[in-house]
């Protein structure tokens, strides 16, 4: 398992912790495949009975690595994704998962936590949700998940703009459970995991699947894959990784318009 993902059970509590604060906790591929390990073991071993994932550093994640990104649209992205893997076992998780947020949370760090069943926010925290401005559609099931939870008002503008939604919005808007402050953040989190990891296991997570379509988010999954992967290809993202390495703003006017029609 990468370094840049910290793997310990305590109490019955795995904890997955985002290693690359250097980087933001800009997530690779490699870093994927061992969160992707650490879900599939928490649904498996008996001894663990709630997931929690934290982030060292003042970022909770930039999102996925942009590097990567840029090479998957050349066509030289890695044989396997293991994004596709960890979103899947996040949404077919069996136990309790816990989200513990502080400062940017971007693109997929905020479509994660729409798959976690407490999440709690540093005051800091802003949710950010760049599709658009990649180029790039939405995953995660989140262009399902998100307007369910938000409603699709907010929830277009979010992927649209991209803005970032500070916590106490997060918080009215029903994306998260609560606020702590920034010191207290693992701690309280901690503290939470426990709680749940105290309560009657059979029942918890009996309640949890009945609570979600697993079968559904996975087909939303599914397409929004295929999807993300054409829009990778378009001169559309070519033009928005080139101006990100270029560190200046893309230009998408003088690209044919496209769209993505209903196959």
């Amino acid at each position: 398992m990468t370094q840049e993902i910290k793997v310990a059970l305590s109490d019955g509590v795995l904890i997955a912790t985002l290693s690359r604060p250097d980087k933001k906790n800009a997530i690779t591929n490699e870093m994927y495949g061992a969160l992707a390990d650490a879900v599939a073991r928490a649904n498996e071993d008996d001894e663990i009975r709630v997931l929690l994932i934290q982030a060292e550093g003042d970022t909770f994640t930039a999102g996925n690595d942009i590097a990567e990104f840029a090479a998957q649209a050349t066509g030289n992205g890695p044989d396997e994704r293991h994004v596709l893997r960890f979103l899947r076992a996040l949404a077919t998780a069996t136990v309790p998962v816990v989200a513990a947020v502080q400062g940017k949370a971007v693109g997929v760090g905020t479509t994660m936590l729409l798959h976690c069943d407490y999440v709690l926010l540093a005051e800091d925290a802003l949710l950010i949700t760049p599709f658009v401005n990649l180029a790039l559609v939405p995953e995660a099931a989140s262009s399902y998940l998100l307007p369910l939870r938000i409603g699709h008002a907010r929830a277009f503008e979010m992927f649209a703009l991209g803005d970032p939604v500070p916590a106490d919005a997060a918080v009215t808007w029903g994306m998260a459970n609560r606020i702590t402050g920034v010191a207290e953040l693992h701690t309280e989190a901690r503290r939470i995991a426990g709680k749940l990891a105290a309560r009657p296991n059979g029942s918890l997570t009996a309640m949890k699947r009945l609570m979600r379509d697993a079968e559904r988010l996975v087909t939303q999954m599914d397409d929004e894959s295929a999807v993300f992967v054409e829009r990778l290809a378009s001169a559309e993202a070519r033009e928005a990784f080139m101006a990100f390495a270029q560190k200046r703003q893309p230009d998408f006017t003088k690209i044919v318009r496209q769209s993505s029609r209903p196959r």
